[in-house]
């Protein structure tokens, strides 16, 4: 009768412990997976997709100073783009300057100013001329705030009959600004002025 007694004690201690790990494996199981839901949910709320051209599109977000050297030569290569880039059409011209405005300081409506004043783009209009500029290159100190620039490009001029090419070098400093819709990179050139602007060759048509 002892035996059995003793029998059914170790029994009873058997299945109590094999009760109570299947618990604890249980309570781990289920912390495992609510971590993991968390985490998985946490990372879904961190994407963001952006729509273009009907397909969804993962963008990723970094930090301002990884890419500071890309967005501050885009800045300056879209702001000589607006600036030096004309048609002959005063609406036209009058739109692509006021877009180069908002991304430098007063130097450069003073230069825009200036051209007015030596009829520029009167000349422009009024010979049908239509002016595009590439950027060829751009130094650029990150070293010292503000950042200095060397922009070297190239003008082209087309008239009806005739190709002008011009050599463009222009220099100033770039400072940080808050990004707005009309000035996505967060930058302002400052003490903007140009170095050289001198004809290359001009070429029949």
């Amino acid at each position: 009768m002892f035996k059995q007694m003793k029998n059914i004690d170790t029994a009873f201690r058997y299945i109590r412990l094999t009760t109570a790990l299947m618990i604890i494996g249980c309570i781990g199981l289920c912390v495992f997976v609510l971590y993991k839901s968390y985490q998985l949910a946490s990372m879904s709320q961190n994407k963001v997709y952006v729509l273009a051209n009907g397909k969804a599109i993962e963008a990723f977000s970094s930090n301002r100073k990884d890419n500071i050297a890309v967005e501050a030569r885009d800045h300056i290569k879209t702001f000589h783009q607006y600036f030096f880039t004309l048609s002959p059409d005063e609406a036209a011209i009058k739109s692509t300057i006021s877009k180069a405005l908002y991304l430098a300081d007063g130097t450069a409506n003073t230069m825009y100013k200036n051209l007015q004043e030596r009829n520029y783009y009167a000349g422009i209009i009024s010979g049908n001329i239509h002016q595009t500029i590439v950027v060829d290159s751009i130094q650029l100190d990150l070293k010292n705030y503000p950042y200095h620039f060397v922009c070297y490009a190239t003008e082209k001029l087309t008239r009806t009959t005739t190709l002008s090419y011009r050599r463009l070098i222009t220099e100033g400093f770039l400072r940080n600004v808050e990004r707005s819709d009309n000035n996505s990179h967060g930058f302002l050139i400052e003490r903007w002025e140009v170095k050289e602007n001198n004809d290359l060759q001009t070429v029949n048509r």
